[in-house]
């Protein structure tokens, strides 16, 4: 499993340089609508503190690297292709953006907090980013109950039978949103509804296509151009709507992000990705040195740039997923020690990271043993964020 996170937003909100702040990637930006048109991939990082340091040992990376105790764990990055009001009916790119964000494990739904930029993404002034987040989860909601009311008409031809649960025909029906009937059945209790669709009003069914959605679509808010004046006076006012309990707000200023790692690779400034400082080591013309000093005051204030932020929350906090090491505790004998990090789904087994290394290894599983503490674990055993695992399998 390769976990993918989504960017989503309307047109020109900074998306595209969210994506090239954390890829690296040059996929082109600017302030006009659909400046991407197909969904552009790429490989982001998420930072898991290394084991390594426990053993006394330095680890030696397969993928992704590690820099003072900080490992930088590669995940997929898709920038979806813009969104604008009416998705689900099929304007603006429609039925394809729906498809490509169907593919994203958890979405980061970068907003404009200036509120400069219309629902289109056209520039104004006074715009409410609020605006963008209800559009956002309205046309979400639409897709999702279109989806919901053919289960709904599926239960209701008898097609298959009429012993057969309406759990199981909206199971079925919404199976591309990784959801199963006793997911849907709790869901459907939760809301105190009857499993019975003729007692469901409009109000009822667009509720549940919420709740689905919530639990099967986790997103959170990239509220992005947050090092400007505009994008702070929001800040306060929206992350403490009441109507907003239910998101995580991350602040974030790609534009800074990208600015650093680009001295970075220009050998003018020292910076790790995620960090609240960064140390200028060139003499620079007063007019980027200053620009700099800007950038600094805002990542000390806010405790980075938010890039970093963004995609570690959407992957740890709201999907729930959790890093895992397969090692031992000394280095083999070619001097390689904890060359892999897995991300793996909360919950998973002893067994799972098993099949999850090579389904051989799942099929000859024999037990695990927890490195830390030299312990035999069995295959129902829940691994922990970071653990360090050695499996022994007689593949």
């Amino acid at each position: 499993m390769s976990y993918k996170i989504g960017l989503v937003g309307k047109p020109s909100v900074g998306k595209s340089t969210f994506f090239n702040a954390a890829t690296m990637n040059d996929v082109p930006e600017g302030a006009y609508p659909f400046t991407t048109i197909d969904p552009s991939m790429g490989e982001a990082y998420v930072r898991v503190d290394c084991a390594a340091p426990e053993f006394d040992h330095t680890c030696t990376p397969n993928h992704g690297y590690c820099t003072e105790g900080v490992r930088f764990v590669p995940t997929k990055l898709v920038d979806v292709a813009g969104l604008v009001p009416g998705a689900h009916e099929g304007k603006g790119l429609g039925n394809q953006f729906l498809t490509d964000l169907n593919e994203a494990d958890v979405l980061v739904h970068v907003v404009d907090f200036t509120g400069e930029t219309d629902l289109e993404g056209e520039p104004t002034e006074d715009h409410d980013p609020r605006e963008d987040i209800d559009f956002l989860e309205d046309e979400l909601d639409m897709w999702y109950l279109d989806i919901l009311e053919k289960g709904i008409e599926r239960y209701r031809s008898g097609y298959h039978g009429e012993d057969k649960a309406i759990e199981d025909d909206l199971a079925e029906q919404m199976s591309a949103f990784k959801i199963n009937a006793d997911e849907i059945k709790q869901v459907v209790l939760a809301l105190d509804l009857e499993l019975d669709p003729d007692t469901w009003d409009d109000e009822d069914r667009e509720a549940l296509a919420r709740e689905i959605r919530i639990r099967t679509k986790p997103m959170l808010i990239a509220a992005n151009k947050m090092d400007t004046p505009e994008a702070q006076a929001n800040w306060e006012p929206i992350t403490e709507d009441p109507e907003y309990e239910h998101l995580t707000f991350v602040p974030v200023s790609a534009h800074a992000e990208k600015a650093l790692k680009n001295g970075n690779e220009q050998g003018v400034l020292d910076y790790r990705p995620g960090d609240e400082d960064f140390t200028v080591t060139a003499d620079l013309p007063e007019e980027k040195a200053a620009g700099l000093e800007q950038i600094r005051e805002f990542v000390t204030e806010f405790g980075g740039t938010g890039v970093q932020q963004a995609l570690e929350t959407a992957l740890f906090e709201e999907l729930g997923a959790i890093a895992v090491f397969p090692g031992a505790r000394k280095p083999q004998e070619d001097g390689t020690f904890l060359q892999d990090c897995f991300v793996l789904p909360d919950g998973s087994t002893a067994e799972d990271f098993a099949y999850f290394l090579h389904t051989d290894i799942g099929e000859g599983f024999l037990h695990a043993h927890d490195v830390r503490t030299e312990r035999q674990i069995g295959a129902d055993t829940e691994l922990d964020h970071r653990d360090v695992v050695e499996i022994t399998t007689t593949n």
